[in-house]
């Protein structure tokens, strides 16, 4: 070739394109990318990380993210006012915001939509007696924000079919929600102990209680608190027993997007006010009374003392509006689900640690 500067150029090209050509090849180098939601957020919003609580406030309300109905959780009466614990939850984040429990509006979601709902920004937050678990946490862009119940799978069967453990449970027709941890906990329990069993799954809880009701399985399964609840949707709910034996560890919390530290805090630390607020024993009733008192946890808690509302872009009182909103932690799991409510569950782990239970406030300061 006479012209050096074109053979210069052409050497460099076979040079590039050789490399190209020996470079490994590696099939796993692709990204996968999930497949595009058909959900969108109201008002055509896409979640963008970074802005939740503008966007929140922008709208007005909270869009919060809660099961089909779960009675003592997350259920909704005749007029459509919901009630339970995670649906507290959002009233008193709508609280610490906005200063109003009412800002908030309920998505009711199955156990299979939950987390494209989350992930595509149609909710907020999500607060859907949600299990707690490493692959959720690290794999599907979330971040729980604590432990709002803490719970256990277990056993619903029949009083006159004389089962009594879940060793009786072998060869058993088993009915439960499909989409969750339950099945996988399932199937490691009767695999580990080597028990025969069949599994009979719906997309809808109440589907699977009418078809443990309709005898089409021996036993139903799910966290014991649903099974409490659940049980009460049953013809005769007193013909039915639930097994002692707790088969797997089910931390129960709110989710939201990862990307979005702000937020996250939010939720986390109104979570953490509600239990303080028991520890200290402020209540939605003597709370006028304890925003005068002199004790620094309370001080800083309820706003008189520091700026902590500020560092998250809230009022200082913020706590103090999420406690006048649904009451401390315990106020709230003693009206949805304590001893004196249809479910009659004892707060058991759900005490507080100086009452031999898990729940644990990180301090205010």
């Amino acid at each position: 070739m006479k012209n050096p500067a074109v053979a210069l150029v052409i050497g460099i090209l076979i040079g590039v394109g050789g490399l190209y050509f020996f470079l490994p090849y590696d099939p796993l180098a692709r990204v996968e990318r999930p497949a595009a939601s058909t959900a969108t957020a109201e008002d055509g919003e896409r979640a963008v990380a970074g802005d939740t609580l503008r966007r929140v406030r922008q709208r007005g309300f909270i869009q919060c993210g809660v099961s089909q109905g779960l009675p003592g959780f997350s259920s909704p009466d005749e007029r459509g006012r919901w009630s339970g614990i995670d649906a507290d939850f959002c009233r008193a984040l709508s609280g610490a915001i906005f200063g109003n429990p009412n800002q908030v509006r309920f998505r009711p979601l199955s156990a299979k939509d939950r987390f494209t709902a989350l992930q595509s920004g149609e909710i907020d937050i999500l607060s859907r007696n949600t299990t707690w678990t490493m692959s959720r946490d690290t794999q599907l862009g979330f971040n729980f924000v604590g432990v709002t119940y803490y719970d256990g799978q277990s056993f619903m069967v029949r009083k006159a079919a004389g089962i009594e453990t879940t060793a009786d449970l072998a060869g058993a027709t088993i009915c439960t929600e499909t989409g969750t941890t339950t099945e996988l906990n399932l199937a490691d329990y009767f695999r580990g102990r080597r028990l025969s069993y069949r599994v009979l799954s719906f997309e809808k809880n109440d589907e699977a209680i009418v078809a443990y009701d309709r005898g089409r399985c021996d036993a139903y399964t799910t966290d014991a608190s649903g099974l409490y609840a659940m049980r009460l949707k049953l013809a005769d709910p007193d013909a039915n027993a639930i097994l002692s034996e707790i088969i797997s560890k089910e931390p129960l919390g709110p989710a939201v997007r990862q990307g979005d530290p702000q937020w996250e805090d939010i939720a986390r630390w109104t979570l953490n006010a509600l239990l303080e607020a028991e520890e200290l024993g402020i209540t939605s009733e003597n709370l006028d009374e304890m925003l005068e008192s002199d004790n620094p946890r309370m001080k800083r808690l309820l706003g008189r003392e520091g700026a902590y509302g500020s560092t998250v872009g809230l009022n200082n009182d913020w706590a103090a509006n999420a406690i006048r909103a649904v009451g401390n932690y315990g106020e709230m799991f003693e009206r949805n689900v304590g001893k004196n409510t249809p479910l009659g569950i004892a707060r058991g782990q759900n005490a507080l640690w100086t009452e031999g239970g898990l729940q644990y406030a990180a301090p205010v300061r």
